[in-house]
């Protein structure tokens, strides 16, 4: 009989940019006589920043912190596609929007705009008899939910029991975001048919 209850893994595997090459002219090259004309200008100064814009990669150093209680929740570094590709909370995209390097954004979420608010629905138990081997409490099952597939979460084995919650860890919590803008770069055209970023802080394939 098919097996309803499977482990969640990631299959993704580390990927890495190629590094970007900076060219050099040699000290001494010959060159054609050119026609008269207006002098050509280089530009060696630093490049103007780069605003976040719609197809923007953006990279993010966030803390995340109960806005209750002001206990730390998360925090760390990451990169996301700018312009409604649900990377991100919208209500942190939208602030996000036009910022530069260097610039920081401290906004306060409802729960309802950030993990979302608790579904009771989501809280069930299985018989253990159908509990993969080896998953533990603190890992993750992949099961069939109300709307469709769901990443339920291990909370407790009691006895024959085993009880699972699909909801965010952080779902019915009011959360202060504060991020600041580490990198803004235009986004390849396959991170756009990806609608991720590729490479360091974000999604790797």
């Amino acid at each position: 009989m098919a097996r309803l209850w499977s482990e969640a893994t990631d299959s993704t595997n580390p990927g890495r940019l190629a590094p970007w090459r900076r060219k050099t002219l040699e000290s001494e090259v010959r060159r054609a006589p050119m026609a008269a004309g207006p002098p050509h200008t280089h530009f060696n100064g630093p490049r103007p920043p780069m605003p976040i814009t719609p197809d923007s990669a953006v990279t993010l150093a966030y803390k995340i912190t109960d806005a209750r209680t002001g206990k730390p929740l998360d925090a760390g570094t990451t990169a996301y596609l700018h312009g409604g590709y649900d990377n991100l909370f919208p209500k942190v995209e939208a602030a996000l929007a036009g910022l530069e390097v260097g610039q920081s954004i401290d906004l306060e979420l409802a729960a309802r705009d950030a993990f979302g608010e608790r579904d009771e629905a989501l809280v069930r138990t299985i018989p253990k008899s159908e509990f993969p081997p080896g998953v533990k409490v603190g890992g993750q099952l992949q099961g069939a939910g109300p709307n469709g597939p769901v990443h339920y979460n291990v909370v407790k084995i009691k006895g024959p029991v085993v009880h699972l919650d699909g909801n965010h860890p952080l779902a019915g919590h009011d959360l202060r975001f504060v991020a600041t803008v580490k990198a803004v770069r235009a986004a390849t055209q396959e991170e756009i048919t990806h609608r991720h970023v590729h490479g360091a802080h974000g999604h790797h394939h």
